[in-house]
């Protein structure tokens, strides 16, 4: 995996949106990832971008915070190669713990890969490229840490972690009772990400998780219908631009009465 550099982008590349006053989005290619900053100044990492993407992350982390001293913690909300495409270069260079569900662990510490994308997925040309994305497994042992069983999230207070599979087997989602913020990965996306151009162009419209590797379509139902019922009032996806208000709980709404006909391929490997 560490030697893929995948060309594909977004107009939003680079770009850092603030979602509250302590939450950032950080636009990586065509990934999101996300700076958490305490009122004290310390911060997290939430996921880890693209392959070779650790010093555009870097960058951006110290652009934001305005300086570059290390992250307290790394959470991912899942593995796939564009969510820890620099956690290890990251976590080791850093030299702080990395947390995700003890589901997630077996690709984290080299012991899985995970299923080859599905290029026979119904979708668009994102899900016919997915041949060259990369589905090994990674190794961080040494930095990784399974979160805590009560949901709490050890470096963000106000924070809980809800596992949210489908996507992944060990797929989490982090929310914020308090302002009622959703951090979702890729258990839904605001965009469709198996389409080349809406990617490109990020045209948002809540979407289920991406098709081309997602194995478990009813847990991905569960799992949807689960973050609905917090009724978020803004969210952060994996995938997209952050989303809130009437237009985000509608379209949670329509994507969970839908879901076979928004989320679900009409053929493909897993369904």
């Amino acid at each position: 995996m560490k030697d893929k550099l995948l060309p594909v982008t977004s107009i939003m590349n680079g770009s850092i949106q603030e979602v509250t006053d302590t939450l950032f989005s950080y636009t990586n290619q065509v990934v999101n990832v996300c700076f958490y900053i305490s009122a004290e100044q310390e911060w997290v990492l939430i996921d880890a971008g693209m392959p070779h993407s650790a010093d555009a992350i870097r960058k951006a982390a110290k652009k934001q915070i305005g300086s570059d001293h290390p992250p307290q913690a790394i959470i991912l909300t899942h593995g796939h190669f564009d969510h820890v495409g620099a956690v290890e270069e990251l976590a080791q260079c850093w030299n702080v713990p990395v947390y995700a569900h003890e589901k997630e662990l077996p690709y984290l510490t080299g012991e899985r890969n995970y299923p080859e994308p599905d290029t026979s997925v119904e979708g668009g040309w994102v899900a016919k490229m997915s041949k060259m994305f990369p589905n090994e497994g990674i190794d961080i042992s040494k930095q990784i840490k399974q979160l805590p069983e009560d949901g709490s999230i050890p470096v963000m207070q106000g924070w809980k972690w809800l596992h949210t599979p489908g996507h992944t087997p060990g797929h989490i989602s982090l929310y914020n009772d308090t302002n009622q913020v959703l951090i979702a990965g890729d258990a839904f996306v605001t965009v469709k990400q198996d389409s080349l151009f809406k990617v490109t162009m990020q045209t948002q419209e809540v979407h289920g998780p991406p098709r081309y590797l997602t194995t478990d379509w009813n847990a991905a139902r569960q799992s949807v219908e689960k973050l609905r019922d917090l009724q978020p009032d803004i969210a952060i996806t994996g995938h997209g631009i952050p989303m809130g208000g009437d237009d985000l709980k509608a379209g949670l709404n329509q994507l969970v009465t839908r879901f076979d006909q928004i989320a679900i391929p009409d053929y493909g490997e897993y369904v």
